[in-house]
């Protein structure tokens, strides 16, 4: 499903104003990680179960799309208000890539 796709990010494809709010954006959304969880496929970010970080996730995931499109994006909300997740994943290459490039972070 994710065979030979260029591991690449497009830096262009944000413009100035929007790249400003995206990495602002990005920065409180995973500043705001809870627990980490490693996937067969790549990672889950936990994250507050609040309407605001659901929002931050949206907006980070539709602007990221752009730049760095070999990731497979999901949004988990679970039910009764509960754990909000948000899993970055694709193939091994971005496995590699997501755990050294935003879980390394966390260590």
């Amino acid at each position: 499903m994710f065979d030979n796709r260029p591991l690449a990010c497009n830096l262009t494809a944000i413009d100035d104003e929007e790249r400003t709010f995206h990495k602002e954006n990005g920065e409180q959304l995973f500043s705001s990680v809870e627990e980490i969880k490693e996937l067969p496929d790549g990672y889950a970010f936990g994250l507050p179960a609040e309407t605001a970080t659901v929002e931050r996730a949206g907006a980070f995931v539709a602007r990221e799309r752009l730049c760095c499109s070999f990731f497979h994006f999901t949004i988990e909300v679970t039910p009764e208000h509960g754990a909000v997740w948000l899993h970055l994943t694709g193939d091994e290459e971005v496995k590699q890539y997501v755990a050294e490039n935003v879980v390394a972070r966390f260590k």
